[in-house]
């Protein structure tokens, strides 16, 4: 039996760089690949499976939703939209939901909100502003919005209309605004997850929420993979204390299950109005259900306390077992999302964790190994992680 498999894909786009795995099935946070391989799930479909894999009250919730409406379309009014735009409101303290299928299409609503806002205002040329290190999509417009090089060559002409500066950098911000009538909004993660799990400092958070209040602009949080309690809070800006006016929300938010959206307060809700925007597959009764569920699910079995506990316990352990170790930069991160630095691209510890470990996680800004398990995890599942990752690390940074 192989130890991983690479299955021929002669009709598939070649716009992954796959690892040698073809995985089958999965239960909690374990999966198992095609030849019964067994492997621990670090990477969570990339913080996106929130009740782990096969949850049975989700299963069960799906399989009943299946059996009496997966997709209407939005001609027709779909009572799961309220329900869960009713539990996001509450948990967020904003005032309204657009309901989409992907995270990037829930930055392109935000940014398509930010620029009406501002035409509206009368501004011709509106301008938003993004961070060094950010990363909000790959359509041309959310592209354009993100900092990477390697997530933009190769597709100009970007779009115009945004203004990037350094992250948590208050006085850059001002000096680069200064003067500047076309700014909009001010969009940020308030962990930068592609970028390299760099979180934004609460009071840098603060200070901004009061220059878009004095400027009456737009404060535009993408809590895309910090959202949905990974952090041990619903979104992760509510450790700053602020209330955002437009919140771009995916990946957990349906465990697995396409759900985005974008939810907004007083100053942005209505700039969206009927033909400014809409979707096919989005707020789908499937999917609202899925959402519905989820949050349920969440609560009863306290996911958000036990993404802070375990999470604490994990960056602990990482820290505690890799201290001293040569080429090791730091752990950092909130709750279960956790990142580990190293002092040189470690994208090939991706496929050695597979093969070598049963290990499941990614890399991201070339050399921060990435850690986003489902929010079920335990302690002595976190203590398996640590197990599994730091003899990869101490024998990948010493060159074996």
């Amino acid at each position: 039996m192989q130890d991983t498999v690479k299955p021929s894909e002669p009709h598939v786009m070649t716009t992954y760089g796959r690892v040698p795995v073809a995985l089958e099935r999965g239960q909690g946070v374990r999966v198992w690949d095609v030849n019964g391989k067994e492997y621990l799930d670090a990477l969570g479909g990339i913080a996106v499976n929130t009740l782990g894999h096969n949850h049975s009250k989700l299963v069960a919730a799906l399989h009943d939703q299946m059996t009496k409406l997966i997709h209407t379309s939005n001609y027709y009014y779909v009572p799961g939209q309220e329900k869960l735009a009713a539990l996001l409101v509450e948990r967020s303290k904003m005032t309204n939901v657009f309901f989409c299928s992907t995270g990037l299409e829930a930055n392109e609503a935000a940014i398509k909100i930010s620029r009406k806002y501002g035409v509206d205002k009368g501004i011709e040329k509106p301008v938003i502003v993004v961070f060094d290190h950010a990363f909000h999509g790959r359509s041309i417009a959310t592209m354009s919005a993100t900092a990477n090089p390697k997530v933009r060559n190769g597709f100009g002409p970007l779009l115009d209309g945004f203004l990037r500066v350094p992250a948590n950098d208050f006085v850059a911000l001002q000096e680069a605004t200064e003067g500047n009538p076309n700014i909009v909004a001010v969009m940020m993660e308030p962990i930068q997850g592609e970028g390299g799990l760099h979180p934004m400092r609460a009071e840098f958070m603060k200070q901004v929420r009061e220059l878009c209040d004095a400027k009456d602009w737009l404060f535009v949080v993408d809590e895309i993979q910090a959202g949905m309690g990974r952090t041990g809070k619903w979104f992760a800006h509510q450790w700053s204390g602020i209330v955002p006016d437009v919140m771009s929300l995916a990946k957990g938010l349906g465990s697995g299950v396409p759900v985005g959206a974008v939810v907004a307060g007083p100053k942005a809700a209505k700039v969206l109005q009927p033909g400014n925007h809409g979707t096919t597959f989005g707020g789908n009764p499937l999917a609202m259900r899925a959402g519905v569920e989820t949050i349920a699910i969440m609560e009863e079995e306290g996911l958000l306390a036990n993404a802070t506990k375990v999470g604490d316990y994990l960056q602990a352990a990482l820290n505690q077992a890799l201290a001293g170790t040569p080429g090791f930069v730091e752990v950092r991160g909130q709750g279960l999302m956790i990142g580990v630095e190293l002092n040189k691209p470690c994208g090939e510890l991706i496929t050695r964790g597979v093969q070598e470990a049963g290990l499941l996680f990614s890399v991201t800004a070339d050399t921060v190994i990435r850690i986003v398990p489902p929010l079920i995890l335990t302690e002595a599942e976190a203590d398996e992680i640590v197990t599994k990752l730091v003899p990869l690390v101490k024998s990948f940074l010493a060159g074996q």
